[in-house]
């Protein structure tokens, strides 16, 4: 196997082999993001506000009696906006889970990674929460860049302490909303109320992914995106010149030159004010000022073209708008496109052949949905022989015993009733099967059935009745 040199590379193709936030010596190149501002950061911020909201909110919302979002892996107990899933509906769980990795495959090949900018919760946290509060604490990154840079004075051992104690503590507060998530609010409000000690083991697992969040936002950071997330990886086979995505215009932007604001102002008026700005020959509108980068929470540079890091955050569209208002330039120089349409010069079009083969995929999953969530029964009914047993012989005639399990998947209380469809001639005897189900119950008992006849074995089919659905089983009964 051959390694390649990387010193042997081109410098404009350097950035294929190297990652912006580690050194050619394989240390860790810290990254200091400025702070962005514009309207993508507004947006993002608002969009950041609500999914915050509805991450803590959610577990404490309940919906018929139900948590809103309940994930509770370890006894299989799963509520989506509050409707309750069983064991029996696994295949429904199975099916929403390949519908929403389709989603994710037809937003990523129309409009990039909307979800690594706009939706993860890394970046959420991280840029919305965790970056935030850094900037308050260290202040700004030149600042920050600044006193890391420097001695342990007694300033940055306090900055530091301090940035530390409220890593941790919010850490703390996520670990718990996600733990709210798997074992439900109510159980962790009442673990709360006990106490750690009568919970140990509950509580040092708290502790350890405590400890893997303070990492993850204090330490590993952009790292996560680039090594740890899988979504990076498969986004790359996704991604073609017809995908809309964060991206520099280079038609516009090549050759870089050092514009401002006179020069702008000059050639606009030595032209005709109502045709199109026209850049002197050899000249692009890219000033070359590194704002984009500066800005940029992975380090990267955009100019280079879509790359693995970048998780499409927008900061350097609103950084390069900002630049092109200063200088009087156009805003869009980079900006949501396509590479397709950049050289081309034209619109860009969200649907290309593969988005709309992927989208027809999208489509028959979100319908096979919404059928089998539209037939799914609310009465949940398994008939089994009494183990052990074939037949025997009473004055009635002769008897098979059998198990029945019911699941009331409602949140109401329902009368229920069980008799014998066909054939005629069997008459059913109840052994502790209730005539009311309560909310959310599971049964199990057993009942009898009886043959007046001297005949062998034959089919038998029953009907289940409650207050809104009606199910018929059918089982064997054995005769000589």
């Amino acid at each position: 196997m051959s390694v390649i040199d990387v010193s042997q590379i081109e410098d404009h193709e350097r950035f294929r082999a190297e990652l912006a936030s580690i050194r050619p010596d394989g240390r860790r190149r810290w990254i200091y993001a400025r702070k962005p501002k514009g309207r993508f950061t507004r947006m993002r911020t608002a969009v950041s506000v609500v999914l915050l909201a509805f991450l803590l909110i959610a577990p404490y919302v309940k919906v018929g009696g139900h948590q809103f979002v309940l994930l509770n892996i370890i006894e299989r107990k799963f509520v989506f906006f509050g409707m309750p899933f069983w064991p029996s509906d696994f295949y429904l769980v199975a099916v929403l889970f390949l519908t929403t990795i389709v989603t994710f495959v037809v937003a990523t090949a129309s409009i990039g990674r909307i979800w690594c900018g706009w939706l993860c919760p890394q970046t959420v946290f991280m840029e919305m929460v965790f970056r935030k509060i850094e900037w308050l604490i260290e202040g700004s990154p030149v600042e920050q860049a600044k006193r890391h840079a420097g001695p342990w004075n007694m300033d940055r051992v306090l900055r530091s302490g301090l940035k530390i104690l409220v890593f941790f503590a919010l850490s703390f507060v996520i670990a718990n909303t996600f733990l709210s998530y798997i074992i439900s609010s109510d159980v962790l409000l009442r673990y709360v109320t006990d106490g750690p000690l009568a919970h140990l083991e509950l509580f040092i697992g708290l502790v350890f992914f405590t400890g893997v969040f303070f990492a993850v936002f204090y330490r590993f950071r952009e790292q996560a995106c680039l090594i740890a997330c899988p979504y990076g990886r498969y986004m790359s086979a996704l991604v073609d010149e017809k995908t809309i995505t964060v991206s520099y215009d280079h038609v516009r932007g090549e050759q870089r030159s050092k514009w401002n604001r006179d020069d702008v102002a000059a050639q606009r008026a030595s032209e005709d004010t109502s045709a199109p700005f026209s850049r002197p020959q050899g000249k692009g509108d890219c000033l070359d000022c590194h704002q984009c980068v500066t800005v940029c929470p992975t380090g990267i540079d955009i100019r280079n073209g879509i790359q693995l890091e970048c998780v499409a955050c927008t900061a350097c569209i609103d950084a390069c708008d900002e630049v092109m208002d200063k200088v009087g330039l156009d805003r869009g120089l980079i900006r949501y496109a396509s590479l397709g349409s950049i050289r081309s010069a034209q619109p860009p079009s969200f649907l290309s052949r593969r988005v709309v083969a992927y989208g027809l995929v999208w489509i028959v999953l979100v319908g096979a949905v919404v059928t089998m969530f539209a037939m799914r029964s609310s009465l949940d009914v398994i008939v089994t022989r009494q183990e052990g047993t074939t037949w025997v012989q009473t004055p009635q005639g002769m008897a098979n015993f059998y198990q029945i399990r019911l699941i009331n998947k409602t949140g109401q209380q329902t009368p229920l009733s069980i008799r014998v469809i066909e054939p005629a001639g069997i008459s059913l005897r109840p052994l502790g099967l209730p005539s009311t189900l309560q909310p959310e119950e599971i049964i199990k008992a057993r009942f009898i059935l009886t043959d007046s006849r001297s005949v062998s074995s034959q089919k038998v089919v029953l009907e289940v009745r409650t207050a809104d659905d009606s199910q018929t089983v059918t089982t064997s009964f054995v005769g000589p």
